[in-house]
């Protein structure tokens, strides 16, 4: 029963995180959507430090303050004339710095440590179980996951129009009235939700390659919006399933055989995608030469 909580919760993340991915491929902002993996720790630590428990509502709201601020600095950062990568790594690595400086000064003697926010622990994620009533209703990391990818598809899709049209042309987006500032927070909020609710799972590090990954290899494979979300989350979803069964094989970290499942999967993508893979090119010049 623990692997199909483990597969569950994997599918779960990568679902979440390959929908909110292609946006960010999209807007060329895959490094922002690092950045808020990384900058949300402090706003879990403070959260944590401010209620004395582990309650993932009220850290996820931390998160989301975070994330959003982390946006914001970026936002501002590049505004002042600092480059855009250059932004990102200080707001990022800052923020960061500071979570982990946190945790080391007041949080050693509970179970909030940096391997487990930077790693995750999806192995044990069937033990931390909701009850209510006395009833066993599962892992409460599924049912977060389940509520946030709820979230996710609910405001995708009430608004796709409008984050399809600021992901491809945000100018034309102002020029008809969409306001793309509130559509750009709203996608880092949920971002943010995506992460913190992945941390028990894949972690900090991890949960980045989930966002990017999959996303990358559906955008070698088409140019429609709505299918590149299809395939985004059907490559995670596999990455999950194909990563577990190596991680069982050789006995190492499921969260980091899920990304390198997902990176194996890019590869393929980059190297026989029939509009962009390098071989499927060559192939073509050599029936053109002759």
């Amino acid at each position: 029963m623990s692997d199909f909580w483990i597969l569950l919760t994997g599918a779960l993340v990568a679902s979440c995180c390959g929908v909110l991915g292609v946006f960010l491929v999209l807007r060329k902002m895959a490094m922002i959507g690092d950045a808020i993996s990384h900058s949300v720790m402090p706003g879990i630590v403070i959260a944590f430090l401010l209620s004395g428990s582990r309650d993932s509502l009220l850290m996820m709201f931390a998160a989301l303050l975070c994330g959003l601020l982390t946006t914001f600095l970026i936002q501002m950062f590049q505004q002042s004339g600092i480059q855009s990568d250059a932004s990102i790594g200080v707001v990022f690595t800052a923020l960061f710095a500071i979570g982990v400086v946190l945790v080391s000064l007041y949080a050693r003697q509970v179970h909030l440590d940096q391997d487990a926010i930077l790693y995750g622990e999806i192995a044990y994620v069937h033990w931390n179980i909701w009850e209510l009533g006395g009833v066993n209703m599962g892992p409460k990391a599924v049912w977060l996951l389940g509520v946030t990818l709820f979230v996710i598809v609910t405001v995708i899709g009430l608004f796709y129009k409008q984050f399809k049209l600021c992901a491809f042309d945000p100018a034309l987006a102002a020029a008809i009235g969409i306001p793309v500032a509130v559509f750009h927070y709203l996608l880092m909020g949920l971002v943010s939700m995506a992460t913190v609710s992945s941390f028990e799972s894949v972690g900090a590090i991890l949960v980045v390659g989930l966002l990017i990954i999959p996303a990358s290899t559906a955008y070698l494979l088409t140019d429609r919006l709505g299918l590149m979300i299809a395939l985004s989350v059907a490559v995670g979803v596999a990455s999950s399933f194909i990563g577990y069964g190596a991680a069982v094989m050789l006995d190492a970290s499921i969260a980091g055989c899920m990304v390198c499942a997902a990176g194996v999967l890019f590869i393929i993508a980059f190297l026989f995608s029939p509009s962009q893979g390098i071989i499927v090119k060559k192939i073509r010049l050599r029936r053109l030469a002759s």
